[in-house]
């Protein structure tokens, strides 16, 4: 009988090319259809290898959750960064390749990134998301968050509403 391992573990510079095909794949899946065609063609063509591998050496933690040697997803977390919100943490982004979503595993990593921004002190957390982004919502709500605040995003000149999900 084979062990499947999966771990949570900090992203290193080796990581970049696996990050960003996961990163692609899971930006294509979310949102395709709700971010215009160009500035999402534009924002996955900037965040290549390259990008991902400064990335890891950054002011951010950037976790990846490996299954099997495999990066399946990731997440970046930090400070948080809308001052109006009593919040220490946030989490930045956290994606999975679209074939390891709805087994368990993003309640894993998101799990991960709050226990470790809650180990460095962070009291209370927040997680945007677009407002039409109905998968990530339904995530966020499903674990426990609640939308307390929100705001524009701009792509291209196209406006979209998000969600502040926090957590106390």
């Amino acid at each position: 009988m084979k062990t499947l391992s999966i771990d949570v573990r900090r992203a290193e510079p080796q990581d970049a090319r696996a990050i960003s095909e996961a990163h692609r794949q899971a930006w294509t899946q979310a949102y395709a259809g709700l971010i215009p065609y160009k500035p999402l063609t534009q924002m996955l063509e900037r965040r290549g290898e390259t990008w991902w591998r400064k990335a890891t050496r950054g002011p951010a933690t950037l976790l990846v959750l490996d299954v099997a040697d495999q990066v399946a997803g990731y997440a970046t977390i930090g400070l948080n960064r809308a001052r109006a919100l009593p919040y220490d943490g946030e989490v930045y982004e956290i994606y999975l390749r679209p074939e390891f979503q709805g087994i368990g595993l993003g309640r894993r990593l998101f799990g991960e990134s709050r226990r470790l921004l809650k180990s460095l002190g962070c009291e209370g957390l927040v997680v945007w998301c677009l407002e039409d982004s109905e998968h990530a919502a339904r995530f966020f709500r499903r674990h426990g968050g609640v939308d307390l605040a929100e705001g524009m995003e701009d792509f291209g000149g196209t406006q979209l509403r998000k969600i502040g999900f926090v957590w106390p």
